[in-house]
């Protein structure tokens, strides 16, 4: 049952509104004034507030604000008797759901609440959705080095700084790159990834930048790059050092200038990115060798981000066990299963050169392999 809380300095039309809803099954309270709402507000859990606007001690435009600065995800829908356009606009960029004017149309009122419940659903499942991503791609460690690495994100990820991840294979780079998006301001826009080793490199300034139709021999219509996907929001270059040395010098171009060109095209598109890349190699190394450029590099490693093997973070190693056994679990819907101290004991003491992607596969492969409990013996047989 939706909980619905009235706040108005007019008994008779709380009255009203109070008996009319009840009338249709909805759990409802009162307030007299605007500071009376806001503490029922904030104490309860409701679903709609019907609030008017002029009202003594606060009125409803501040109830409304103070709602928005705690964060009080509960639709507002404004009710007032001298409303105007000016009103109702002022309401809405204030964030309430919609305006009625008193007296309310039984109907329209009704058909409102109905659609601020809907939205509120809405709000609701994306906010779960939300935290299940996030927990999906949390960053599980209290590890010295672990911790250094979060520490990083909390100051880097606000800015526009870009940001080189570094480390090996398997180690969780792009799950450095996701929480970086995450807590930036560009989160609710796109994080487009590309993964610079998979792609051939006579592909790579296609994929990044477009091409025009008719520009080279299989372009048989006009594709939007990378670049162009992610404008707005982020890129996330990964094994950037797999990257040929013309695409190199088109990502300097397009990172100094913020515009790029698509392949067969003669057009400048503007483009509005941050960028994030990520390597296996050592890209110093690689300037020396004449395979990487060191501009590009100084452009790119504004800051650095090192992400330490699992090998040098064998702490973290049972809360990362833990986390898969939850995670996998839910995945195949069965219960969570438990592991021993000898198990995790001789997973401490196994070389991880797949880092934290081979433990994950070791995790799984134990959960199909063994009964109720993964024991030792299992973890011998087969990690």
């Amino acid at each position: 049952m939706a909980k619905i809380l009235i706040v108005d300095d007019e008994k008779s039309i709380r009255n009203t509104l109070k008996e009319i809803l009840e009338y249709e099954k909805f759990d409802v309270e009162e307030a007299k004034d605007g500071k009376e709402g806001l503490e029922t507000l904030i104490k309860g859990d409701f679903d709609i507030v019907l609030c008017d606007i002029k009202m003594p001690q606060m009125d409803g435009m501040e109830v409304l604000q103070k709602a928005s600065e705690l964060n009080i995800g509960t639709q507002f829908i404004m009710i007032s008797a001298h409303g105007t356009i000016e009103t109702a606009v002022e309401a809405t960029k204030k964030g309430a759901f919609d305006f009625i004017q008193k007296p309310p149309d039984l109907n329209r009122l009704l058909l409102t609440i109905r659609n601020a419940l809907d939205k509120s659903t809405l709000v609701t499942e994306t906010k779960v959705l939300k935290r299940k991503i996030s927990k999906t791609y949390d960053i599980v460690g209290e590890s010295k080095p672990i911790a250094t690495v979060k520490e990083t994100i909390e100051k880097v990820a606000p800015t526009e700084a870009r940001v080189l991840i570094t480390g090996p294979n398997g180690s969780g780079k792009e799950l450095v790159a996701r929480w970086l998006h995450e807590k930036s301001s560009r989160a609710g826009e796109q994080l487009v990834e590309v993964n610079c080793a998979a792609i051939p490199s006579e592909l790579i300034e296609s994929e990044l930048f477009g091409h025009e139709k008719g520009s080279f021999t299989s372009a048989v219509k006009q594709r939007i790059g990378k670049f162009e996907q992610a404008n707005g929001g982020t890129l996330f270059l990964d094994e950037i050092g797999d990257m040929s040395l013309s695409a190199q010098a088109k990502v300097l171009r397009a990172l100094q200038e913020n515009k790029i060109t698509r392949v067969g095209g003669d057009k400048e598109i503007k483009v509005d990115v941050r960028v994030f890349a990520a390597t296996n190699q050592d890209l110093r190394q690689s300037i020396e060798e004449k395979k990487f450029r060191e501009d590009l590099y100084h452009r790119l490693s504004v800051i650095v981000i090192p992400v330490p093997p699992l090998n040098d973070r064998t702490d973290d190693i049972p809360l990362l066990v833990d986390h898969f056994l939850e995670q996998i679990a839910g995945e195949y819907g069965t219960k969570k299963k438990e592991i021993s101290k000898k198990a995790l004991d001789l997973l401490k003491k196994h070389d991880w050169t797949g880092n934290i992607r081979e433990l994950r596969n070791v995790v799984e492969r134990l959960i199909i392999m063994s009964d109720e409990e993964i024991t030792d013996k299992e973890v011998s047989q087969y990690a």
